[in-house]
């Protein structure tokens, strides 16, 4: 556990507060102004009702991140991926962008034609092919006469020639060696005025390099700050931001990114500098020098001598005077004065008028502003929507465009007839800068988008309020006192509860119906079944950021292309906000905190602890209350979280079946009762361990109507909250969008056998978590966000919930059986077993289904040889073991193989004609975790 415990820095917030300068406070003052005055008195998320994501409603089309889409100017959709950023060609006929999650590494558009002119990536369909698909954070950049491209990669770049036509040809490897374990990561980078030489961001190797823009070799190199991201060139300067700050001092907390120990609290975790380093071109043996700024600078911007830095992480854009190398003003771009965190302006451009545009990805928006200087207050004007996440933009002559990450989200064209969240799009916005009028109608609209109103986050006043569920002030009283999180991971909700006919569910799609989940069926019949609740990530690295911090941050949105730095970002610091988590507000708010298992990365357990071993354990634990036989140890890097952990509870390792990791909480909960707040972490519906896909969804789904069995009879009972929700839906399809997820609300508070059909998140179940226990929202996004008050009754039904038997069998597939023998389905798992409901009639798609499911049978004679291919594929995908990887398996085949699994090599994937052997799979040039995503 890389984690260094020194004094702990207690002057930085006065620091930042001291360097944000008079003219910092005029813009924000501004800002509050147009703010109040362009209506904030819009309904917040509760403006839903029941919408649908990708319905276009006259507010928009509905995105699973609690906003609507309708951005301002004309939509390019680009069907490639997500855009992870984006140059325009030196004569502005075209833009290059990176893209991942896709079928293609970079794209080019015809800015004239308003097209996708060329593909290049790894896939058989694409124009130009690479050996490499990964893709760095930063743009591709063109040399000053518009003849080469250069894109970032893991290790070094691809140099392109420029065709007349803005085509790319002849792609030549230009290699950066890593340094031990560490890959170049290549970020930003620039070209010299006379296009001899590449200055380029090493980000994974903390420096700065020169390269022969001809011969690609290496021939300076600088030390710089932590993870160099953009760069630009003033006359013989170089500029870097370091958005992992300044190299830490004997007198910092540290902890660590990418094997570098960065200053950082260690109670949000998140780092506390922010720097830009200034490179003398003249002296290449001058010492680099630091200028101090904001939080997560990213990208770098110049016009006239004067360097526009966005500071991600504060939400703030740096003025830089390059003839002093100061920073001169410090610009707001907090657009909402109800929340002060998580706007997040990712790029900046200049317009020839005079007027400073800032893209703001979080609140899918450019910000206007009126610039006349760089030591002059900027006037803000107004917001402009765009499509989801903007992360670039540029001025083509009078137009501006505008490169959006996630576009219309995960809604690309594809051949099932339904959705998954890898289904990514991303798109370019055009428009000319309108009117200043036009623009404070259009803030009105960004407002509405958001769902920014004024009172969205009210505390308590100091009378004596009646308690209720949920609460409408922070700090009220309510009837509930503890809260249940518990995170598993990967399913849809057509996977789950299509087969329950009384929801919208699409029962072809049902994979894991009521045969395999027979307890969270009998859970939406009793407290509720949710139909139109949404996951927001594509993958793991995503959805626990969701669930921990209300927003996954820039810093993992653009490192999508190329997750080798850090996928899932518990061990590394940029990863998180200065807002902190969940658990950490919940400790402001003078809760106490038990964590089992979530946001964990480190796991250490005996040789002996295989599957087979401890579900033979965890059946003796059951039996006769004993501790178990092999103690195993799961840890955070973070400390605030360590300090609450029970170290016996695994993460992430499909060699630990959740019966075992129910004996460890069960333990935990009869000795020592519960938290305020617990987390749970059960991941077995992962699937890809020892046992097959069914077996190990059954697993999970047992061992969630234990815990909610052992919960509803104790006498926590009364004044307790279940939430239950997937990290994401990525690993399947689903009819209405790939990021609808089955979760449970279960409580005595809770609606009982209702369907309830409101548009719900994780951030508004998140919100509603922070209302009950009085825990200030994180950032916008959970302040906007209207807590799930429907799902709740002040009239309580008592009745407990009792654990239904098990219908498939949990050893089901396993190649060795475990000494205690095979699981047989319907055994009572513990004295208040319930009667297994009747099983639903079969339907279309599904296995026949019976009172017990069918075990798992030899593929048929003509797909055994595919089936062996997929052994092989799978051994090799980090499901188990001490570096087990929730998502290191490519999503596409990974899915396939669960289907194949689960249709016992009967019936190909949707939209498909025959059983692919896993390099034929449709979509395998999706990355994984171990280089671009």
């Amino acid at each position: 556990m890389q984690v260094t415990r020194r004094r702990v820095q207690k002057s930085r917030p006065a620091l930042l507060g001291r360097r944000i300068s008079r003219r910092a406070t005029l813009a924000t003052a501004c800002i509050t102004a147009v703010a109040v005055a362009t209506g904030t008195a819009f309904a917040a998320t509760n403006q839903f009702g029941t919408d649908q994501v990708g319905q276009v409603t006259a507010s928009g089309q509905v995105v699973s991140g609690d906003q609507y889409l309708d951005p301002y100017g004309s939509r390019l959709v680009v069907n490639d991926g997500k855009i992870m950023a984006s140059r325009v060609s030196p004569d502005g006929s075209h833009l290059a962008a990176s893209v991942a999650d896709g079928d293609a590494s970079l794209v080019v558009v015809d800015l004239k034609t308003g097209k996708v002119q060329q593909r290049v990536g790894t896939a058989k369909a694409d124009d130009l092919h690479l050996a490499a698909g990964s893709v760095g954070q930063e743009a591709p950049v063109y040399s000053p006469d518009g003849s080469q491209l250069w894109l970032g990669q893991l290790d070094g770049y691809t140099r392109f020639t420029v065709n007349p036509d803005g085509s790319l040809a002849n792609p030549v490897t230009v290699s950066i060696p890593a340094d031990g374990a560490k890959h170049a990561l290549a970020s930003g980078a620039v070209f010299s005025a006379d296009g001899a030489t590449v200055y380029a961001a090493v980000n994974g190797q903390n420096r700065v390099v020169a390269i022969n823009a001809s011969t690609g070799a290496v021939e300076h190199s600088w030390t710089v700050g932590n993870a160099p991201r953009g760069i630009a060139r003033v006359g013989q300067k170089l500029y870097v931001s370091n958005e992992g700050g300044r190299p830490a001092t004997e007198d910092d907390d540290t902890l660590n990114s990418y094997g570098t120990q960065v200053p950082a609290d260690l109670d949000t975790g998140a780092t506390t500098t922010g720097t830009v380093s200034v490179i003398d071109l003249a002296n290449t043996s001058a010492a680099v020098r630091s200028i101090d700024v904001g939080l997560h600078p990213t990208t770098l911007y110049v016009k006239n001598d004067v360097l526009f830095v966005t500071d991600t992480g504060t939400d703030e854009v740096s003025v830089v005077d390059t003839r002093r190398d100061k920073v001169v003003q410090t610009i707001s771009t907090k657009p909402w004065p109800e929340a002060s965190v998580g706007y997040e302006p990712t790029a900046v451009t200049l317009t020839e008028d005079g007027r400073l545009l800032i893209t703001l990805g979080r609140a899918n928006a450019v910000a206007v502003y009126r610039y006349t200087g760089a030591q002059e207050p900027v006037g803000y004007v107004g917001l402009l929507p765009t499509d989801y996440f903007p992360t670039d933009i540029a001025t083509v002559g009078s137009k501006v465009v505008v490169s959006n990450t996630r576009g219309i989200d995960a809604r690309r064209p594809n051949a099932t007839g339904a959705h998954n969240t890898h289904d990514t799009t991303s798109s370019l916005t055009q428009f000319t800068l309108p009117s200043d009028r036009e623009i404070r109608d259009q803030t009105a609209k960004v407002f509405r988008q958001n769902g920014w109103t004024n009172g969205s986050v009210r505390t308590a006043q100091g009378h004596k309020a009646k308690a209720v569920p949920v609460p409408a002030r922070i700090g009220d009283p309510s009837t509930i006192k503890h809260v249940f999180l518990i995170v598993k991971e990967n399913r849809t909700y057509d996977q789950l509860f299509g087969d329950m006919a009384k929801g919208n569910g699409d029962p072809a799609l049902t994979q894991f119906g009521a045969n395999v989940t027979p307890n969270q069926h009998a859970l939406a019949e009793q407290f509720g079944l949710y139909d139109n609740t949404y996951d927001i990530g594509t993958n793991s690295a995503e959805g626990h950021n969701w669930l921990m911090q209300a927003d996954d941050p820039e810093y993992t949105e653009s490192s999508a292309g190329e997750y080798q730095r850090s996928y899932d970002t518990e061990d590394d610091a940029l990863g998180h906000q200065r807002s902190g988590f969940l658990w950490t507000g919940a400790q402001a708010a003078g809760q106490d905190v038990r964590d089992f298992g979530e946001f964990h990365q480190f796991l250490t357990k005996p040789a002996a602890a295989s599957w087979q071993n401890l579900y033979c354990d965890a059946k003796t634990m059951d039996a006769t209350g004993q501790d178990t036989a092999y103690p195993l140890n799961s840890s955070s890097p973070i400390p605030s979280l360590n300090d609450v952990s029970v170290p016996g509870f695994p993460k992430f390792d499909l060699d630990v079946p959740d019966q075992y990791r129910y004996q460890i909480w069960k333990q935990d909960f009869e000795q020592n009762g519960p938290a305020n707040l617990n987390m749970l972490w059960l991941s077995s519906d992962h699937t890809g361990g020892p046992a097959s896909p069914a077996a190990q969804v059954a697993d999970n789904d047992l061992a969630t109507g234990k815990i909610v069995d052992e919960i509803s009879h104790s006498e926590y009972w009364k004044d307790s909250a279940i939430f239950v929700v997937e990290d994401d839906s990525q690993a399947g399809l689903d009819h209405v969008d790939g990021h609808r997820a089955p979760v449970q609300v279960i409580s005595p508070w809770a609606q009982h056998g209702t369907v309830d059909s409101h548009y719900y998140s994780q951030i508004t179940m998140v919100r509603t978590i922070e209302q009950i226990l009085g825990i200030q929202p994180m950032n916008q996004k959970d302040s906007a966000a209207s807590p799930m008050t429907a799902a709740f009754t002040d009239k309580p039904d008592y009745t407990p919930f009792t654990a239904v038997p098990n219908r498939t069998s949990l050893t089901d597939g396993l190649k060795t059986l475990p000494s205690c023998g095979a699981d047989v389905p319907g055994t009572v798992p513990n004295s208040r077993t319930a009667a297994a409901p009747a099983a639903p009639a079969p339907t279309t798609g599904q296995a026949p289904t019976t009172g017990q499911a069918p075990t798992t049978v030899a593929p048929p004679a003509a797909q055994q040889a595919v089936a062996a291919q997929w052994d092989a594929w799978k051994a090799k995908q980090r499901l188990t073991g001490p570096n087990a990887q929730p998502d290191f398996a490519n999503p596409a085949q990974m899915n396939h193989l669960v289907w194949y699994q689960t249709h016992n090599w009967t019936t190909p994937y949707p939209g498909e004609s025959e059983i692919h052997a896993p390099n034929d799979v449709p979509g395998a040039y999706l990355p994984s975790t171990e280089n671009d995503g």
